[in-house]
């Protein structure tokens, strides 16, 4: 019988995949790329100091790279190998993007088949899904390949020609990425907008009038009342927000205008003669009312709306998708199309005709058009899987979490985007009120006002359509009174005529201030990366984690903080690699990708080109610029020297200088004295006051709060760069005499030994305030970690600490986090060893009562409840854990199901180690040629190494 083997990428594809294709089909996973370009510390001996040498790449014969099979995948290979030796065909099922295709070429490359292959994709895991990919295989497409392959040599060469710069002149350890330097960028200099900013007042006046002249029925008059906005006076628009620029003067056009800007005594004297005057309605507009549904989720809408409304960044947001994806759930998550398929669409206008009845259908389909010039329409948007969407309530047994509420938020979406407009009305009513002795534009004086004109709009839904499934979130907008800020309300005015008489029911004036730019926040930041056509889906995640993991930025609830170290890196770039930090240049490079992908550009000239330079007049126009001009390689070889104190360097005014040290930022002034800067503290906080209350805290000793009774040593408490915290005082040690001809180590020693010992500190826990902090507290804060006692299996101390992360216990390398703080000093050792019994959880991830409770486990004697973990829910008895099989709900499989997998679980023990053996076989290379081949084929001549893909 014939064996066909499908590969793929993720195991957790595998059961459901090979349940669709039968007996005859064998399905294997690579588990992602299983070959990577290397440090090029972990080169051959023999060529390190070869082409290869610098990147892993030889950027002098054709930007060929070197791969290696990832240590970690080395098994897999072997196993994908064996199970290629029974099989009469291959079926290359990876995900159907340029990571996918190229994953494809690398398992050609290593495995070497001499049986058909055949490139199978698919945009969902459902029965009709993999059927129809099985009956439309097609070649592996070479120009996706060289477009992920340009990528990853594009990264490698930045990366390593731009960070060691940032090595040197900034701190170790940091990166240069191309994507993420831009984000960077983003958010720095929107930071520096915010330092910038100067806040400008200005006032307005509200009224609640009624159309109900008579005082007697107050409940009539409160029913037929609306609330009206100061609009003009004398014909003249008062100023509000947005008319002011970032430094506090109007701006051009409201001078041009002349429009009023209200000071309190002005707005207050208005507030009053409107109070007195008499009302009249001086006009009545409406207007018809419609309004569009959003287009189906990209992988860019789906992170900023699962971060609006779900609270959860895009690493989770691709996480919880990626789950969802490959359980069948929905379609493929990495995508920047709007399209929908026929049947998507079949699919969701049946849906909404069922739930919501046919007068929610609209006449013809949706159809939405991806608004990128650069979107790859390969995929469709993201939505739920199938020719028929399940519905939240029928999967609700099935996820838990954040799994359900991500899919009920694409299944809303997606119905919601084939459905009707909303419709209705939007009035607007104009008020004139005639005004006597009224003052205006000056605190002081300034000119009588002689008419007030208010405005009130209100809009009527009278079909609800598509919002009666979904409404899209929106991000904070910096105006109050911006459009967006007050969209379409629904709210009724009541029925009036022109020339109508109202009257004033109270009428109140406002000082207002004007906001400096809002943050970033993870959604923003990825929606302003998408509108410049910087990055990929794909990208968007990773750029946001390594941004934060690289300590460019600080959260401040969803807020994106720069810190001053990516001020510095911001600086040098700016200053030195102009425009691998230019928005326009980094969106070409994509867009040159993009051609790539296409079959429309050479991935090997267009290297040279970005690498070695070439002449202004030649070569693509998107690419003309004075790097490509000069090159990566000739303009890091032309740098020059650079200032790393003035690169570091921030000023703050008045001889006062921020400087990014070794140890974080400081402030340093004109006379050479030094103040840490808190962690807490925003750049844009960071003013001549608070820089001057830095100096003034550095020059405070510190509170003293008694004597410790065991030690005899002073107990202070003070305030840090990390925040408040306690310490001892030690006395001075005596000095040593030194060595008439003592050596620097020496030196170094007596230095050491004068010292002294270093003084206890401990910082100071949430609920403690540093004016109030008691000596009892100090010193019980002193002694941490506390012993809690001693593990009776292991015999290993088990300690109550507190940590970078919040307060933890400790037994030996394993750590449990603690709910609060105060469990450090209450927790017993039973405590403790409960939390140890349970399963370790992520960082943040608070804890979760079981799914299910299914009794005590005959064999084990241990209670056997069902959870929710970070692979979806498994059974559990404080020892072994086993993951639930497919078709085992957690509502319905049986305590004898739990007992029997666990006993499988622990007859297998536990997992053993795997030994190798090294070899003294020549590694191999498969180098890629250089001349553009057909797409349908992928022609390789053997090198001397092997080969791998970074990302």
């Amino acid at each position: 019988m014939s064996t066909k083997l499908v590969i793929v990428e993720s195991p957790n594809k595998v059961r459901s995949i090979a349940g669709y294709l039968g007996d005859d089909f064998e399905v294997e996973a690579s588990v992602g790329h299983i070959r990577d370009l290397p440090q090029p510390s972990e080169l051959p001996a023999t060529m390190k100091k070869g082409p290869y040498g610098k990147f892993a790449v030889d950027v002098e014969d054709g930007f060929t790279p070197y791969y290696v099979v990832n240590p970690d995948k080395k098994k897999t290979v072997a196993q994908l190998k064996k199970a290629l030796k029974g099989a009469d065909e291959l079926y290359l099922a990876t995900d159907d993007d340029r990571e996918g295709e190229a994953i494809a070429w690398h398992l050609l490359e290593v495995l070497k088949p001499t049986i058909p292959v055949k490139r199978m994709t698919f945009t969902e895991i459902t029965r009709e899904a993999v059927t129809r990919a099985l009956a439309s295989t097609r070649e592996l497409d070479t120009n996706r390949v060289d477009a992920q392959e340009t990528r990853r040599i594009l990264d490698r060469l930045v990366g390593y020609e731009v960070s060691p710069v940032l090595w040197r002149k900034v701190r170790q350890g940091l990166s240069a990425g191309r994507v993420q330097s831009v984000a960077t960028r983003l958010v720095v200099e929107r930071e520096r907008e915010r330092m910038a900013f100067v806040s400008a007042a200005y006032w307005g006046v509200e009224a609640r009038l009624t159309t109900v002249l008579s005082p007697v029925d107050a409940t009539a008059r409160e029913a037929a009342s609306f609330t009206a906005r100061l609009a003009t006076l004398d014909g003249r628009r008062v100023a509000t927000g947005r008319d002011f620029q970032d430094d506090g003067q109007l701006r051009p056009a409201a001078l041009k205008a002349s429009a009023v800007h209200l000071h309190e005594v002005g707005a207050r004297a208005v507030a009053e003669a409107i109070e007195r005057g008499e009302p009249r309605v001086a006009g009545l507009e409406e207007k018809p009312y419609r309004r569009r549904p959003a287009a189906p989720f990209t992988t860019s809408t789906l992170q900023q709306e699962a971060s609006r409304k779900l609270r959860m960044n895009p690493r989770e947001t691709m996480r919880v998708a990626q789950g969802l994806y490959e359980n069948g759930f929905i379609t493929y998550m990495r995508t920047d199309s709007t399209a929908l398929s026929g049947q998507a669409v079949a699919a969701a206008r049946t849906q909404v005709a069922e739930l919501y009845g046919a007068e929610y259908v609209p006449s013809s389909p949706r159809l939405y058009a991806s608004r990128s010039k650069g979107a790859q329409e390969a995929h469709e948007a993201i939505r739920p899987a199938g020719d028929h969407f399940r519905t939240p309530a029928q999967v609700s047994s099935q996820l838990t979490g954040a799994q359900f509420r991500l899919y009920e938020l694409i299944w809303k979406r997606t119905v919601a985007s084939q459905m009707a407009d909303a419709v209705g009305s939007t009035a607007t009513v104009t008020v004139e009120v005639p005004l006597t002795a009224a003052r205006g534009e000056s605190r002081d004086a300034g000119p009588t006002f002689s008419l007030a004109g208010l405005t009130a709009s209100g809009t009527v839904i009278t079909f609800r359509g598509f919002l009666a499934a979904y409404e899209e979130g929106r991000d904070a907008e910096r105006y109050e009174d911006a459009p967006a800020a007050k969209e379409e309300k629904e709210a009724r005015l009541p029925s009036m005529i022109s020339g109508q008489e109202l009257a004033p029911l109270g009428v109140e004036a406002s000082g207002h201030e004007t906001t400096p730019p809002p943050r970033y926040t993870e959604a923003s930041l990825v929606k302003a990366l998408e509108e410049r056509e910087i990055g990929r889906p794909s990208t968007y995640a990773a750029t946001m984690s390594t941004i934060s993991d690289r300590g460019y930025v600080d959260h401040r609830g969803q807020a994106l903080v720069p810190t001053w170290l990516a001020f510095a890196v911001t600086r040098l770039l700016e200053e030195n690699f102009a425009e691998l930090v230019d928005y326009d240049f980094t969106a070409s490079m994509e867009r040159d990708l993009d051609r790539i992908a296409a079959g429309e550009e050479d991935r090997v000239a267009w290297l040279t080109r970005f690498y070695n330079g070439q002449a202004p007049d030649a070569g693509s126009p998107e690419t003309a610029s004075a790097l490509t001009a000069q090159g990566l390689k000739g303009l890091v070889a032309g740098l020059g020297e650079i200032d790393a104190r003035a690169v570091n360097s921030i000023e703050i005014g008045e001889g006062v200088t921020l400087r990014v040290g070794r140890y974080g930022p400081y402030l340093e002034d004109a006379e050479g004295k030094r103040a840490n800067v808190p962690a807490d503290v925003a750049p844009d906080e960071l003013g001549l006051d608070k820089a001057r209350e830095l100096f003034a805290r550095a020059a405070d000793d510190g509170r003293e709060l008694g004597t410790d009774p065991a030690t005899g040593h002073t107990i202070i408490a003070k305030d840090g760069r990390y925040g408040p915290y306690v310490t001892e005082v030690l006395p001075a040690p005596e000095a040593a005499p030194e060595p008439e001809a003592a050596s620097g180590a020496a030196k170094k020693r007596t230095a050491r030994k004068a010292a002294g010992p270093k003084p206890r500190t401990a910082s100071l826990l949430k609920s403690m305030d540093l004016s109030t902090v008691t000596l009892e507290q100090a010193l019980d804060l002193l002694s941490l970690p506390r012993v809690v006692g001693q593990d009776p299996e292991s015999g290993q101390d088990i300690t109550a600490q507190n940590g970078r992360y919040g307060p933890y216990l400790k037994k030996g390398t394993d750590s449990r986090s603690l709910e609060t703080e105060e469990q450090i000093f209450s927790i017993t050792l039973e405590g403790a060893l409960e939390l140890f019994s349970q399963p370790k959880r992520r960082r943040g991830q608070s804890a979760r009562g079981p799914l299910r409770e299914l009794g005590t486990d005959p064999a084990s004697g241990r209670p056997v409840v069902i959870k929710d973990g970070r692979f979806g829910p498994y059974f559990t008895d404080g020892e072994t854990n086993v993951t639930l099989r497919r078709d085992d709900d957690p509502a319905t499989v049986t305590p004898e199901r739990a007992y029997e997998l666990l006993a499988e679980k622990r007859a297998k023990g536990p997992a053993k180690k795997r030994t190798t053996r090294k070899t003294t076989a020549k590694k191999t290379t498969a180098k890629k040629t250089t001349t553009k081949k057909a797409p349908a084929k992928r022609t390789t001549a053997t090198t001397t190494a092997t080969k791998s893909d970074d990302s």
